[in-house]
Parts: C-alpha cells; structure tokens; sequence
C-alpha cells in the first residue's frame, strides 16, 4: 500500500534531488574532466612554447630570426660562394662536382623534384626532411621522432662535427641508420640528430634541426661551426629555398603524420593514455553503492503477504517454514534471558527448547518439533505450525 504520493514533477522534492543527482555525477565525473582539462593546457603550452616557421623560413636572403641570411653571408666571406635558388631545375643545374647542395623546406617538392635532385652529383645537406625527402636521398636513414633535449656534444669521429663541438638544437628530429654511416648529436635513447651516409656518388647529410642555420640561433654554442662545417665543405653551395608548389601539384605526397604537428601528436598520444589509465581504474573500483530515495512507501504486512505468494508459488514451504522458525526464535530468546545469538546457534538448540518448555504447556518433544522440525508436509502443516509458534511465543510472553 502507498502511503505517500511521489513528489510532482517540478517541486521542492524533485528539484532537490535533480540537485543530488547532479552533485553525485559532478563528483565523480571531475577527476577525468581535470585530467583533459591538465592535457589541453599541457598542448597548448607546448604549441605556445614551440617557434612557428614562417613562409620565409631558413630562406639565405631573410632577415628574419627563422631565416638564414647571416650563415650565407658569413659563408661568403670566408671564400665560399652560395647560389639561392628557387626552383628545382635551377638548383639541379647549379649543383656539380665539389657543391653542397643545401635542401630545405622539403615539404614543398613534389615526387618529381625529389627525384630530379637525388640524381644530382653534389653532396647534399638535408635540414629536417620530410619521410619522402630521406626515401628519395637515403633510403637507409629512418626518422626515429622529436627531442626537446637542447644542448648535444658531438659523440662522433664525423669532422664538421668534431671542430664545432657542442651545438644547441632546441626542439629537432632524431634519426637511426640502418647499415653503414656516421651518427652524431646522439640523444639519452641512442638516436642522433646529425647522420652522415654515402649513397654512390655523392654523401648525404641528415640535420634534424633547424637552429644551427637560423639567425636567431646562429650565435649559441657551435651552432655557427656546425652550419659552416655543413653548408661550406666544398668549393660552393646551392642553397634550395623552394617557393610553394602550384596548387595540386603534390597532392597526394604527404601523410597524415606529416600534416600533423608536434603538438598535435603529443596530445593525441596523452589523450590515449589518459583514456587507458582511466579504463583501468574504472575496471578496478566501480565506486560507492549509490543511495537513492525510494518512490514509494510500502507497508511491512504488504512485504510479507509479497514474499508468501511467491514462497506458495515456489511451493517453498521448506524456506517458509525456516523463515518463521527463525522469527520466533529470535522473538523468544530474549524473552527467555538468553543471548540474541544463541537463537541461529545450532548448539544452543537444547538451552533453547528445555527453556520454552519451562515456561508453557508443551513437552520438550513438542517444543522442540515446532521450534527445529522437519518441513511440513503440505499448506495445512505449514498454517498449522504458524498457529503452534504464536501459541508457543504467547504463553512465554505471558509467563
């Protein structure tokens, strides 16, 4: 039977507890929200923090800090002369014998210009190549990921390394080489930022960074050694600042991991982590029991007349006859002085029934037949055992 009507949609009560619902998910919902919260201010300080290239980056002729105007000019006044060029074909038909052949922004050559330069006989210095910038020159170097680790000593016997001594990279690519060649500026892991292979004809420089070349950079440590040692080892240079391809012309040439950027990939890779240390912990405590009013009140008679429909449709009398057995033991120990505890005790069976009988009408055999009995045979048994056990607890409550 209801005795109270759930609350109306919109008052007092409902609004109360649309508040607790609320507060319970805010609550356990605010660990993992701070968790991508910490992870997005974590990107943004990161892309914040990492310099942006502009159009005329690493460009000979820019002023700029991300340009290389100062390396070229330095180069030319100690005898070397430096080409710029714009186009492949002008770049390939500057480059011979005895040039360096400096490659830069090679995001902007199509397939066919990498193919047209990596014929060419020079020796070439690639800065921060693209994946199919290095399948076109050196097959056998792989790009191993990003170092924020600054600065690196040489570690290597390479001389345009040695004779310029500790360099500050800054943010750079590593690379590893698989099969003969010379790795230097090696990180904590063993990938390097400056390799060294020799394809046939001519040698193939890897630098992973920017900032030895830039005029920003050009001043700290060896940065200034190390890109004259690079750009200047031959008797000129051709310095290839491509301008952008025409629109379409290298559609298709670029991967997914290539248009993303370092920030980008970072956040992704702890936002998986994030996800998988959190699965882990839901899977290992799933949280508190939640609590939750009940709609409606039921009376206890109603529970009970419940519970014995389904005990008759079971045809549980076995369980009904336990379940009133151990309700009268447990209203009639107390009565009788003994512990609440003794009243499921197997081994105070005898206290209990030698007790009862004591203080009502009933032999010990009876007693103990009523109150420890087998189950009763059939509905009537059972009704006529409930008559027995409130007899039993009424001559005791009245003795």
């Amino acid at each position: 039977m209801v005795t109270a009507s759930p609350p109306r949609a919109g008052g007092p009560a409902a609004e109360a507890t649309a508040r607790q619902v609320a507060g319970r998910r805010w609550r356990s919902a605010r660990g993992v929200v701070a968790a991508v919260l910490a992870l997005i201010a974590v990107a943004v300080v990161l892309a914040a923090l990492r310099p942006s290239a502009s159009a005329e980056a690493l460009d000979p002729e820019s002023p700029k800090q991300d340009g290389s105007r100062a390396l070229a000019e330095i180069l030319r006044r100690h005898g070397t002369p430096v080409t710029v060029a714009r186009k492949t074909g002008d770049a390939v038909g500057a480059a011979g014998p005895g040039t360096v052949l400096v490659v830069t922004r090679t995001e902007r050559l199509t397939e066919e210009d990498l193919a047209r330069l990596s014929g060419v006989p020079a020796d070439v210095l690639l800065v921060r190549p693209t994946s199919f910038a290095l399948e076109a020159f050196a097959p056998q170097v792989r790009r191993r990921g990003p170092s924020l680790e600054e600065v690196a000593a040489p570690g290597c016997a390479l001389p345009v390394a040695s004779l310029a001594g500790a360099v500050d990279f800054h943010e750079s690519e590593t690379y590893e080489v698989a099969g003969a060649g010379t790795s230097c500026y090696r990180t904590d892991y063993g990938d390097a930022r400056l390799v060294q292979v020799s394809t046939g004809a001519h040698t193939v420089t890897v630098l992973g960074s920017t900032a030895p070349l830039t005029n920003r950079r050009l001043t700290e440590e060896g940065n200034a050694a190390l890109g004259m040692n690079l750009a200047g080892a031959g008797t000129s240079a051709v310095w290839l600042a491509p301008d952008l391809p025409e629109a379409g012309a290298g559609a298709g040439q670029r991967s997914l991991g290539d248009l993303l950027p370092f920030g980008v990939k970072l956040l992704v890779l702890q936002l998986l982590v994030a996800v998988l240390l959190v699965a882990v912990w839901r899977a290992r405590r799933l949280g508190p029991v939640v609590a939750e009013a009940l709609p409606v009140v039921v009376r206890s008679a109603e529970t009970v007349e419940g519970l014995s429909r389904l005990y008759r449709a079971g045809r549980a009398r076995d369980r009904a006859s336990d379940a009133l057995r151990s309700g009268a033991r447990e209203r009639l120990v107390p009565l009788l002085g003994l512990p609440r505890s003794s009243a499921q005790d197997p081994s105070a069976a005898r206290e209990i029934v030698t007790a009862v009988a004591r203080r009502t009408a009933y032999e010990e055999t009876y007693v103990g037949a009523a109150l420890y009995g087998p189950e009763p045979l059939d509905d009537a048994g059972l009704i006529a055992l409930t008559d027995v056990l409130d007899d039993l607890e009424r001559q005791v409550r009245q003795s």
